[in-house]
């Protein structure tokens, strides 16, 4: 619903922008600019769209071999002990625990089509803890926060975007969006524990938040302490190396599990495929709406408020052209999505801001489509503190995302 009415104002705006510029700047060429988009837009939609099929198709096999041969298991018993301390309410070994680890584990490993399932299995047992069918627990908000603050290992359809968007290394936001997505996992389990008064001073929270703490802190003071040059080699080099060992690491793991792996990777390979295929007309409806938008000059009006406003307060306004992927983000993935693409057609995929649009979209998920979906899921109404949780989680992965990217790339 809330995409539906974004679309509408992207024509909406873009027409009553195009009059005006029309009417009162004797811009001629403003409405044809606005039709040439469109089709310029769809054929860079489904051109997008058909080259995503290799790499999709590639990546979506690999983790179902990973997902077969159980590495979605071996995660989901690693997170017990620090799950057990952000989940008091949920009785000792009931068997919503497994669903939430085995969902949080599928999240981070990029496998949306087994964390959705697994996720909505969880609210449904959640549900049945609930005294107040219709009100929020806590259990239930601190799992949607997990998730809309979009804590990922693979951003596999990032990269994917980006060798098709001609990237010179479509890995190299591969380590910034582990470290923005920390920030912001961080920011939404310290906001939710804060609001529950769960009490994060215990031995097995300091050690994973602390030592996780510690290892980003280290990261980012040696990338800190490097030339650009010197940055660019070892977060590509850091990055291809650590997806060549999840490669290797889910094969020999289906191996040690006695799958078939060539059929395995088949298997999800084919969802890769229907994958790429399904995402055309959202990604055409996007697309166009957004071209029409930016021929408009409206995106131009837009970015160029923010830059003012940025440099009447004296900021360094680089990172503005990609603020309309991060503003979309919570209210749509696919809307997301486009911007990200539209940043770096726009800019180019190894800019600046092609390469921060990038960084914005793996930071955070979409909050409010999956609070609408897990808590519509189970006839929740009343939210209490998951929407302002949330969004400060997104709001954390945002101010890290730019930071992160002037680091690394600046």
């Amino acid at each position: 619903m809330v995409l539906n009415y974004i679309w509408i104002a992207f024509f909406v705006v873009a027409f009553v922008i195009g009059l005006i510029q029309l009417l009162f700047f004797g811009n001629y060429d403003v409405f044809p600019a606005m039709m040439d988009s469109t089709f310029a837009s769809s054929k860079t939609a489904f051109e997008i769209s058909l080259g995503l099929t290799g790499v999709l198709s590639l990546w979506l096999g690999i983790m179902k071999i990973g997902e077969k041969g159980g590495v979605v298991n071996v995660l989901a018993r690693l997170l017990s002990p620090v799950f057990c301390k952000l989940f008091p309410d949920i009785p000792k070994g009931h068997p919503v625990t497994g669903s939430i680890f085995m969902n949080i584990a599928a999240n981070m490993l990029g496998l949306d089509n087994a964390a959705t399932p697994l996720g909505l299995k969880a609210m449904e047992q959640l549900q049945e803890l609930n005294t107040k069918k219709d009100t929020a627990t806590n259990p239930m908000i601190m799992f949607l926060v997990l998730n809309t603050s979009g804590l990922t290992l693979i951003p596999v359809s990032i990269m994917v975007y980006r060798a098709q968007m001609g990237a010179a290394q479509p890995t190299d936001i591969f380590v910034p969006i582990l470290l923005a997505t920390f920030f912001s996992t961080l920011a939404g389990i310290i906001a939710t524990s804060l609001y529950q008064r769960i009490n994060l001073i215990n031995r097995t929270m300091l050690l994973t938040l602390g030592g996780a703490s510690v290892l980003v802190a280290a990261v980012i003071w040696g990338f800190s302490r490097m030339s650009k040059e010197e940055v660019d080699i070892v977060s590509t080099t850091t990055a291809n190396i650590l997806l060549m060992t999840i490669i290797v690491g889910f094969i020999l793991a289906g191996v040690r599990k006695k799958v078939n792996v060539y059929d395995a990777f088949i298997e999800g390979a084919k969802d890769g495929f229907q994958t790429a295929v399904r995402i055309i007309p959202y990604l055409v409806a996007i697309l166009v709406g957004i071209g029409v938008f930016r021929a408009s000059g409206a995106m131009d009006w837009l970015i160029g408020g923010v830059k003012w406003t940025v440099e009447a307060v004296g900021g360094n306004t680089e990172f503005v052209g990609a603020l309309p992927t991060a503003l979309m983000k919570p209210l749509s993935g696919s809307g997301a999505r486009g911007m990200m693409v539209d940043a770096m057609t726009t800019y180019g995929a190894d800019s600046f801001v092609g390469r921060l649009s990038c960084i914005f979209q793996g930071s955070t998920d979409t909050t409010f489509y999956v609070l609408a979906v897990y808590f519509g899921s189970v006839g929740v109404r009343y939210t209490r503190h998951a929407v302002a949780c949330g969004l400060l989680a997104d709001l954390a992965g945002i101010i890290a995302a730019i930071a992160i990217c002037y680091l690394f790339f600046n």
